[in-house]
């Protein structure tokens, strides 16, 4: 899976948000509810991001996570100055943000990730 998608591979869905950074409408992502086991990876280049159980529900409407897979995730000031990006290490996918301190979780973060922005590769594929 590690081939890295062009831009003619991508929708235009996918381009609007892994390309230039937008955001898929919240509640509306086919991994928001997904609590199964496994690991997400980059829609893009396949690189592995998250592990399933880092996965937790914020109620925000986009799946969230409270810990990367150690050195897949880019962070990055946002271009509108307030917020903190995240992308794929590997290709430079835009994946979401990253919010600090609203106390989720114990670790205090929560990965902010468009489910358009990945894959979910089950346990055991």
């Amino acid at each position: 899976m590690n081939k890295r998608a062009t831009l003619n591979d991508l929708t235009k869905e996918e381009e609007r948000i892994i390309i230039y950074g937008g955001t898929e409408f919240p509640f509306t992502g086919e991994y928001y509810n997904n609590f199964r086991k496994g690991t997400y990876v980059c829609r893009r280049c396949g690189s592995p991001l998250y592990r399933s159980s880092a996965k937790f529900e914020s109620d925000c409407g986009w799946p969230s996570f409270d810990d990367e897979i150690e050195g897949a995730v880019r962070k990055l000031q946002d271009k509108d100055g307030t917020r903190i990006e995240i992308r794929c290490a590997n290709c430079d996918a835009h994946l979401g943000h990253v919010f600090y301190g609203e106390k989720f979780t114990s670790k205090n973060t929560r990965h902010c990730v468009n489910s358009i922005s990945m894959k979910f590769i089950p346990e055991g594929e």
